[in-house]
């Protein structure tokens, strides 16, 4: 998020409390566009804090150090965890999702652990999300890859009703109870 946003890269780890949060505009087909990026906690006791977080997200980056097996293979669990537990999208099939393969500079590669292949074919497996190879220290691929995760989000939200009719249903029921007593529904 720093390197893309700022164009910074702290080599200071910070543990993420809760979650971190960043904004960037940028333009799309003459459109602008303002991207809300966050960075949910991964410890297991922030985890009830997702749904509010991952309510109305246009799409959902799963990142993993390829240096780092047991990294990659969480992916499952953080994958069924945001459709079934913290975002709960209408269509759990359709739900856009990119993987980021991060830290790819270290050791010139020689420590990786996982094979661009084996993400490759954990996308297939997902329904063919997209994959990007990155490194946040050396900049590379992130632009490329956020410009991705912008499309991808438009895309949805274009595809997908912003408020579910049920949503409109019980706004507009709310605001007959409120004209009916002659006050406000706020």
């Amino acid at each position: 998020m720093n390197q893309y946003v700022y164009k910074k890269f702290i080599r200071q780890y910070k543990a993420t409390i809760g979650a971190d949060f960043v904004t960037k505009e940028l333009h799309i087909d003459d459109k602008l566009v303002t991207l809300q990026i966050w960075d949910t906690a991964g410890q297991e006791r922030f985890h009830s804090l997702g749904a509010a977080f991952y309510r109305g997200a246009d799409c959902c980056v799963l990142v993993y150090d390829v240096n780092v097996l047991r990294s990659f293979e969480t992916l499952q669990n953080w994958h069924e965890e945001f459709l079934k537990q913290q975002a709960d999208p209408a269509d759990t099939e359709a739900f856009p999702f990119i993987l980021l393969g991060n830290k790819i500079d270290i050791d010139g590669g020689n420590s990786r652990a996982v094979s661009e292949k084996r993400a490759q074919e954990w996308c297939a497996a997902k329904g063919n999300i997209s994959y990007f190879e990155t490194s946040a220290k050396e900049d590379y691929n992130v632009d490329e890859a956020f410009l991705c995760v912008a499309n991808i989000g438009l895309t949805h939200e274009h595809e997908q009703d912003i408020f579910p009719c049920s949503y409109f249903k019980g706004i507009s029921e709310t605001v007959s109870e409120a004209e009916q007593r002659g006050g406000c529904a706020c």
